[in-house]
């Protein structure tokens, strides 16, 4: 019984340990404001991701939007509406409202950048969930050349250890990264996608 409680402390220690490693890489994402890429995308869920990728793409770094995880009958103009942004071509704006999680979005981009040959993007999601999505996005699209776009929140206090939300939401986030990693090396190992 004392072995067990000493595993699961040094296991709890080394969980702790990555979490502390996972806050400082989010916050600390390195930004290319130079690459131009065939396409942006941009994944829905977090405050200011749509926001950002239209004015990335308001700003030449592509001539094509892909918006993933649009909730069905949202349109574009009313999430410009409460977001306040700006649309300088509506045209240049793919909205896709199949996908509901991560996994989904990957496959539902995936399959419209292979339709459309598209080679490099810039993929725009929270700073806390791009490590996940750059994992699940890269298992479906191994050629492709991706540029990270963090968004930072405001409402992520920078102490996360001393913020009970804060906490919350990055210990979850860092533990969802954990098994996509994992099952990232599975398949690495048996070459099938589980």
């Amino acid at each position: 019984m004392k072995s067990l409680c000493k595993l699961g402390l040094v296991l709890g220690l080394i969980w702790l340990a990555g979490l502390a490693w996972f806050n400082y890489y989010i916050q600390n994402y390195p930004i290319d404001k130079d690459t131009k890429t065939d396409a942006i995308i941009a994944l829905t869920g977090g405050s200011n991701r749509i926001k950002e990728a239209v004015e990335m793409l308001n700003d030449g770094y592509s001539d094509i939007l892909f918006i993933s995880g649009v909730e069905k009958g949202v349109t574009l103009e009313q999430i410009a509406k409460t977001q306040h942004f700006k649309i300088k071509d509506g045209k240049k704006i793919i909205i896709e409202q199949a996908s509901k999680n991560t996994l989904e979005n990957a496959k539902e981009s995936g399959d419209w950048i292979k339709q459309n040959n598209i080679k490099s993007i810039r993929l725009v999601t929270s700073n806390y969930h791009l490590p996940r999505s750059l994992l699940e996005f890269r298992a479906k699209n191994k050629d492709l050349k991706i540029v990270a776009s963090p968004v930072f929140s405001n409402n992520l206090a920078s102490k996360w250890w001393k913020n009970a939300g804060t906490f919350y939401l990055t210990a979850s986030e860092y533990t969802k990264f954990l098994m996509v990693y994992a099952k990232c090396m599975i398949i690495n190992m048996t070459g099938e996608w589980i």
